[in-house]
């Protein structure tokens, strides 16, 4: 009885001892647990942490990255668009500029200026009259691009098509066309006075008719009675404004030895005031008709 005592109390006593230690390990296990749970959120702290700041570097980066490609995208609409722009408005600028050459066209068909649209732009004539007679045509052959061109043209040299062009081609085109018209009018009609004292009033003169190419130079001795027997004048014509059909200048000098008389001054000086006034076949279809008395109607 006294050893099953003693096993008894032994057993119990043993079994007391490792269910102690037993929770004794427990609670140093739940120790440690709780000892290391802190370090462990820290440190998935830290590492949560480290993420987001990755991923807020991702996405600003990914931010910088749109908006560059956003505003290479815009200028390059804006050149596309400016280029579409500036091109439409050079093509609207020519539709202009075509629309303005036909009206143009049509509303001076009765002043001596015609002319057709080509495939390049347009074809401009210019008939030349004077005192109702057509004299010679001449034509430009415009190209409409910009800036305008002249392909072609028959326009004499002696003609300043070029100083025309440099101050009325490129602004306005009515006013160029006018202007050439003006010059070639002119000169067409010099020509046509020049020609007409040379073929109508051969007998007045009492020598060649001296003129330069664009008839703006006219110089001749001639006399008032074809058949007399008078000293002949000496004239000489200039025409400094080439839009003109009458002189300038007109200087007229009696061919003779001995000082001029009360009246053939006043004859020479009427004569002078006649080229001023009236073109060339007018004076001397005057000096056919009265001789050397002047017609004074004529005169003032």
């Amino acid at each position: 009885m006294e050893l099953a005592n003693t096993l008894s109390q032994d057993g119990e006593s043993r079994g007391g001892v490792l269910a102690h230690l037993e929770r004794l390990e427990t609670q140093v296990s739940r120790s440690r647990k709780k000892m290391e749970e802190p370090q462990s959120a820290q440190a998935e702290e830290s590492a949560l942490g480290t993420r987001i700041h990755e991923l807020r570097r991702l996405r600003d980066k990914l931010r910088a990255e749109v908006k560059q490609h956003q505003a290479s995208v815009k200028a390059s609409t804006t050149n596309v668009e400016s280029d579409q722009t500036s091109e439409i408005t050079e093509q609207e600028s020519l539709k202009r500029k075509r629309e303005n050459v036909k009206a143009i066209l049509q509303a001076y068909r009765f002043t001596g200026i015609s002319g057709k649209l080509t495939s390049r732009g347009a074809c401009v004539c210019i008939s030349t009259a004077f005192e109702g007679n057509l004299l010679g045509s001449y034509f430009v052959d415009l190209v409409m691009r910009k800036p305008l061109q002249i392909h072609h043209h028959s326009i004499p040299v002696f003609i300043p098509l070029e100083e025309i062009s440099a101050k009325y081609l490129q602004t306005n085109v009515q006013h160029f066309l006018f202007t050439l018209c003006e010059y070639l009018n002119a000169y067409s009609g010099r020509k046509y006075q020049a020609d007409r004292l040379q073929s109508d009033f051969e007998a007045f003169l009492a020598g060649p008719l001296q003129r330069n190419s664009l008839c703006n130079l006219l110089s001749f001795t001639y006399k008032a009675e074809p058949e007399g027997q008078s000293f002949p004048f000496c004239a000489r014509l200039l025409y400094k404004d080439l839009t003109t059909t009458l002189p300038t200048d007109v200087t007229v000098t009696y061919q003779g030895t001995d000082a001029l008389s009360t009246t053939q001054e006043e004859q020479r000086a009427a004569h002078e005031n006649l080229f001023f006034t009236k073109p060339l076949h007018q004076v001397f279809t005057s000096f056919a008709r009265k001789g050397d008395k002047l017609d004074m109607s004529l005169v003032s």
